[in-house]
């Protein structure tokens, strides 16, 4: 089972980071712990909102999707996020 996840900063609530993954612990802890360079600053995380896939394939095509203007749309909707 595939994950594809959207992570809110604690630190800065506005800081959306959006990936996917295996195993969605294990990942969460990583970004916790300052593994991932890319938004290292803005830790801690939380889990805002995830959706699980069969196959790594749909789980990347969703994540490429949510990083669209009309993915984000979508995730406003599901998260109710302003």
């Amino acid at each position: 089972m595939f994950y594809c996840y959207v992570l809110q900063s604690l630190t800065k609530k506005e800081y959306l980071y959006k990936g996917h993954c295996k195993d969605l612990n294990r990942r969460l802890q990583e970004h916790n712990s300052g593994k991932t360079k890319s938004n290292k600053a803005y830790r801690p995380f939380i889990i805002l909102y995830f959706e699980t896939f069969n196959t790594l394939i749909e789980a990347v095509k969703i994540e490429k999707y949510w990083k669209t203007a009309a993915g984000r749309r979508y995730l406003q909707k599901k998260i109710l996020v302003p």
